[in-house]
C-alpha cells in the first residue's frame, strides 16, 4: 500500500478517535452507565417482588413448615428472603452483563470497522462495567434496609413482649393467681400450663410473648393463638405440664383455691361437701352468679348423692384411691371468682404419716377445712349413756380421734417452707343434729361457743395449734338440717368468695343440680390456611418490598439528575 494512503488512513483513524473520545464517549458512557444501572436495579427489584409477594409457603423463598409454631418473621425468614433475592439477582446480573459485553465486542470490534468504533465500544463497555458500582451500592443499600427493618421490628417486638409480660405478671400478682394440678399422683404447682391448639390439637408448652410472637403465636396449622391470659389464652384447652392431665377452663384467669377436707373415716366430709356445693349453687343462682362442675363425672356423683339424701340414704363411702379434686368454677357478683378444688379423700388417708405425705395438694393451699366427728372424741364417747348410744346406733361414727388426724396433717404442713401457715381454717363439727340430743351436747344450739366446747371435751391443744397455724379460724356446727345460707357463708369465707352484696332472688328449685356447661366460649379456630404464610410474614414481606420500592425510586431519581447534569446538552 502506498505510504500516502497509509498516512491518510492513520489521520482518519486519529480523527475518529478524537471525535469518539471527545464528543461520543462523554455522551455514550453516562447513558450506558445509567441504562446498565437501571437494568441491574430493575432486575433486583423483579427478584425482590417475586420473593416477597407470594402468599403461599412455596416460591422463590419458601417458608419451611414449623415443628410446632412459626417463629417471628424478623427472627429468621426475613434473612432467608434477603439471601434468596441476592442469590438469584446477583448471578443473573453478572450473566446478563457478560452477555452484553460479549455481544458488543463481537458486533463493534468484529471487523475492520472496529478500529474506528473503538471509542463507541469502550464507552458502552465501560458504562456496563462501571454499573457494577451502583449495583454494589444497591446491594449494600438493600442489606442496610433489611437490617434497618429487622432492627426496628425487633425493637418494637421486644417492647411489646416486655410490656405484655409485665402486664401479665402484675395481673397474676394482684389477683393472687394460683395454678395447681388436681390429678392424683401429681398435685404439682404449675407455672404455665400446656395449651392445645383448637385447630389441630398440637400442644404448645411456651405460649407466652417470645420468639414466636408477642401478641399471637401461629400454629403449624395456621391457627392464631393468644399469648397471654388477658388476650384470651384462658379460653384454650389447658393441660398439666407434669402429668398431662386436663386442667379446668379459665385456669390462669382466676385463682385456683385448693380446699382440703381433713377428717377421719366416716367423719362426714363427703356429706358436708355435698351440702356445701348445694349451698354455694343456691347462693350463686340467688345472686345471679354461676357455678358449674368442670368434670361431668362429678356432676353425676353429686346428682346421685342428692337422690340418695332425698330418699333418706347416705352418701357413698369414698374409695381408697387418691382423689381427683372435685372442681367447681364459681363466679359471684363483683370480683368473687374462683376455681375450687375440693379434695375429699377417704379418711384412711389420714390414718398414718405415709398416707398423709401422699396428699401433695397440701403443699400449695392456704385454706383448710377440718371436719370433726364429735362422737369420735374419746371424752364424748365415754360420756354417752346407754340410751344415747342406742339413739346413735344407726349413725356411723369415725374410729379415728380427730386430734390424731389433725396432728398428722400439721406435721406434714410444717415441712413446707412457710411452716404450713394458712390464711383461713374452718373447723366443722358434724352431726350436730344428733349431738344436741345428748347430755354433753345439749347446749350447742344457736350461737353456742363451739371453740370453747371443743376445748372442754379434749381438743384444747388442737384448738391452740390451729390458732398458731392460721390467721383466722372459724368454728361451725353442721347437720343435715343446717340452713344452706349459713353453709354458703362459711364456704364463701374460707374460699375467699365474699361477693358484693346484691339483691338476691329466690332460687328456682328446678335448677338444683349444677351443670357442666362452659362459662366461657372456647377460643375460635381463626387464622390462615396451613398452605399460606402467616399474616405477620406477609406484612413483614410487604414492608420490606415497600422499602425496596422507595429505594428504587430514590436511586432512579438521583441517577436521572446526575446524568442530566453530566450531559453536554
Amino acid at each position: 500500500m502506498h505510504p500516502l494512503l497509509i498516512l491518510l488512513l492513520f489521520v482518519i483513524w486519529l480523527a475518529a478517535m478524537w471525535i469518539g473520545f471527545v464528543f461520543v464517549f462523554p455522551v455514550l458512557f453516562p447513558v450506558a452507565l445509567v441504562v446498565a444501572g437501571f437494568a441491574a436495579l430493575g432486575l433486583a427489584y423483579l427478584y425482590a417482588y417475586r420473593a416477597l409477594t407470594p402468599a403461599t409457603r412455596t416460591g422463590m423463598s419458601p417458608v419451611p413448615a414449623p415443628d410446632l409454631a412459626y417463629r417471628h418473621y424478623l427472627l429468621g425468614q426475613v434473612w432467608r428472603d434477603g439471601w434468596a433475592i441476592a442469590r438469584a439477582a446477583g448471578p443473573r446480573v453478572w450473566t446478563l452483563a457478560r452477555d452484553v459485553v460479549l455481544r458488543l465486542t463481537r458486533t463493534l470490534l468484529g471487523g475492520l470497522w472496529g478500529l474506528f468504533l473503538f471509542p463507541v465500544w469502550f464507552a458502552l463497555v465501560a458504562g456496563v462495567a462501571l454499573a457494577a458500582v451502583p449495583a454494589a451500592a444497591l446491594g449494600v443499600a438493600l442489606t442496610a434496609l433489611y437490617g434497618l427493618v429487622a432492627a426496628a421490628g425487633l425493637a418494637v417486638w421486644l417492647v411489646c413482649a416486655a410490656v405484655l409480660a409485665v402486664v401479665e405478671r402484675v395481673f397474676t400478682v394482684s389477683n393472687r393467681i394460683l395454678q395447681t394440678c388436681p390429678h392424683p399422683f401429681c398435685y404439682e404447682r404449675i407455672g404455665l400450663p400446656v395449651y392445645a391448639c383448637p385447630g389441630c390439637g398440637a400442644r404448645h408448652a411456651r405460649l407466652v410473648p417470645g420468639p414466636a410472637g408477642a401478641f399471637r403465636h401461629v400454629c403449624r396449622c395456621g391457627t392464631r393463638l393468644p399469648t397471654t391470659v388477658l388476650l384470651g389464652r384462658f379460653r384454650l384447652a389447658a393441660y398439666c405440664p407434669h402429668c398431662d392431665g386436663r386442667l379446668p377452663p379459665r385456669i390462669g384467669r382466676v385463682r385456683v383455691e385448693p380446699l382440703p377436707f381433713v377428717g377421719g373415716p366416716a367423719a362426714g366430709k363427703t356429706t358436708f361437701m355435698m351440702l356445701g356445693i348445694r349451698a354455694l349453687h343456691a347462693r350463686a343462682r340467688a345472686q345471679r352468679g354461676t357455678l358449674a362442675f368442670v368434670e361431668a363425672r362429678h356432676a353425676q356423683a353429686y346428682a346421685a348423692a342428692v337422690r340418695a339424701f332425698r330418699s333418706g340414704g347416705r352418701a357413698a363411702k369414698t374409695g381408697p384411691e387418691l382423689p381427683l379434686a372435685t372442681m367447681l368454677d364459681v363466679e359471684l357478683p363483683g370480683r368473687a371468682r374462683r376455681i375450687l378444688y375440693l379434695f375429699d379423700p377417704a379418711g384412711e388417708h389420714f390414718s398414718g404419716a405415709t398416707e398423709v405425705e401422699s396428699l401433695r395438694y397440701l403443699d400449695h393451699g392456704e385454706t383448710l377445712l377440718f371436719v370433726v366427728d364429735p362422737f369420735a372424741l374419746p371424752h364424748v364417747a365415754r360420756s354417752l349413756s346407754d340410751a344415747e348410744r342406742d339413739l346413735l346406733a344407726d349413725a356411723a361414727a369415725s374410729g379415728e380421734d380427730p386430734a390424731d388426724t389433725l396432728q398428722r396433717v400439721l406435721n406434714e404442713l410444717r415441712s413446707r417452707p412457710d411452716r404450713g401457715r394458712q390464711k383461713r381454717v374452718a373447723v366443722v363439727v358434724t352431726k350436730t343434729d344428733l349431738l344436741v340430743a345428748t347430755e354433753i351436747g345439749r347446749d350447742l344450739t344457736g350461737d353456742a361457743d363451739l371453740r370453747g366446747w371443743l376445748g372442754s371435751v379434749g381438743l384444747g391443744n388442737t384448738v391452740r395449734a390451729l390458732d398458731q397455724l392460721a390467721a383466722e379460724v372459724r368454728y361451725f356446727g353442721s347437720g343435715l338440717a343446717t340452713p344452706p345460707g349459713e353453709v354458703a357463708d362459711l364456704l364463701g369465707w374460707v374460699c375467699g368468695l365474699s361477693a358484693h352484696q346484691q339483691p338476691s332472688s329466690p332460687p328456682d328449685p328446678g335448677e338444683e343440680i349444677p351443670g357442666t356447661a362452659p362459662l366461657r366460649t372456647p377460643w375460635p379456630v381463626r387464622g390462615r390456611d396451613a398452605a399460606l404464610v402467616p399474616a405477620g410474614y406477609q406484612v413483614g414481606r410487604w414492608t420490606v418490598l415497600v422499602g425496596v420500592s422507595v429505594l428504587t425510586a430514590a436511586a432512579a431519581t438521583v441517577s436521572a439528575f446526575a446524568v442530566s447534569a453530566r450531559l453536554p446538552f
